[in-house]
């Protein structure tokens, strides 16, 4: 009995690791190929530890103007589509607004979505994401399945020494 094809996760798991592993790739594309011996792997990118500070005062400006964490948490459950619409409308509201007062965001392409495009070789992986059958080595064409949005300038507003940025929102006292 031969064995049962690999599910869709391991198949994705596979096409995601050809993207960082050239000779697993490689081997995939022509089974017979067989990897030098004194090869080795491609060392992992370093990878960098960033503060969640901008990160914690971004989330805490779009809860302030668009109250986005306390809709997040809401049980939504027992609301109706029109209740929920009605909230919706508040909370994108606000969170617009704190996205064009502190950020420039562009989109990474210009084509609409659904059209054909081609990503030569040497795109930047960090703005194009591929899904679907990733097999080989670019060009690669596709249909744009997402434009994509890219922050060119970002301002927050200065925060005060010993400022707690992990208070997103202050619990309110009605008096």
């Amino acid at each position: 009995m031969p064995p049962s094809p690999p599910g869709f996760f391991v198949r994705l798991a596979l096409a995601l690791r050809c993207l960082t592993d050239s000779t697993l790739a490689a081997r995939l594309l022509d089974p017979t190929t067989v990897p030098a011996a004194d090869s080795a792997p491609a060392p992992a990118p370093a990878l960098q530890t960033t503060t969640p500070d901008s990160a914690l005062q971004l989330l805490g400006l779009l809860q302030q103007e668009g109250r986005l964490i306390d809709f997040l948490q809401e049980d939504i459950k027992g609301y109706s589509d029109g209740e929920i619409g009605s909230a919706v409308r508040v909370v994108h509201e606000g969170c617009n607004k704190v996205l064009e007062r502190y950020l420039s965001l562009e989109p990474i392409s210009e084509q609409t979505e659904g059209a054909s495009i081609t990503l030569e070789s040497g795109f930047d992986a960090s703005a194009w994401r591929l899904s679907g059958n990733v097999v080989g080595q670019a060009p690669f064409t596709g249909s744009l399945a997402h434009r994509g949005w890219r922050a060119s300038h970002i301002e927050l507003p200065r925060v005060s020494r010993g400022h707690d940025v992990r208070i997103l929102a202050p619990a309110e006292v009605e008096l």
